[in-house]
């Protein structure tokens, strides 16, 4: 993998974290229950994150 990818990878990352803090951002733990589209969404910015660090090489 080539160094190019792992920085977009690392971009995807920040962004998916910048997002997530910024919806998740003055709510409550019962906002996040009652709001299901805030749960999928973060949720899966979640997935965004994970998928991203799985996909980085080793080497870097």
């Amino acid at each position: 993998m080539s160094k190019v990818d792992d920085l977009t990878r690392l971009r995807h990352i920040r962004d998916a974290a910048m997002k997530a803090i910024a919806f998740a951002n003055n709510r409550t733990r019962d906002d996040l229950d009652r709001d299901e589209m805030l749960a999928l969404a973060l949720i899966r910015l979640i997935e965004i994150i994970g998928e991203a660090a799985n996909h980085v090489s080793m080497d870097f």
